[in-house]
């Protein structure tokens, strides 16, 4: 699976999205967002980029809400971790909860990262400077896009 420099973020707060955002913006963060307001649609959009890729880019990294209605951000993590190809996509849980249950199960479930809701510019920029390994800022074909 060819993994774009696209950001999905799956949330169902409209003030949540304008805070992540902001936050991206504040980060000098200028990648592509696809924005999601609920898991089943997340879930529906990752199978068909998996059968075709040129209609929903395939996100390199997905910033997943826990707490939403209907499907919620664990069944989507648990969707996820059944479709082998797309172990390369890094997941980031956004969560208003601070309860060493949800973030146990989130790890469990495979998320990479536990952020509290609203995350600070800092907190993304130091976690994807923490994947810097991964993703080698300075090559081309790297995923994260910063403004000059």
């Amino acid at each position: 699976m060819n993994l774009t420099n696209t950001i999905l973020l799956v949330e169902d707060d409209d003030d949540d999205v304008f805070l992540f955002k902001r936050a991206l913006k504040t980060a000098k963060i200028t990648n592509s967002v696809n924005v999601l307001t609920n898991g089943q649609a997340a879930i529906e959009y990752l199978a068909s980029a998996c059968v075709n890729p040129q209609a929903n880019p395939l996100p390199f990294i997905i910033f997943l809400d826990l707490k939403m209605p209907h499907v919620d951000g664990f069944e989507v993590l648990s969707w996820i971790r059944t479709h082998p190809e797309l172990d390369s996509i890094v997941v980031v849980v956004l969560s208003g909860s601070s309860q060493p249950q949800d973030q146990q199960r989130a790890y469990a479930l495979g998320a990479r990262s536990y952020l509290t809701k609203p995350p600070k510019p800092a907190e993304i920029k130091q976690f994807i400077d923490s994947m810097g390994s991964r993703w080698d800022q300075n090559k081309d074909a790297g995923p994260i896009s910063l403004a000059g």
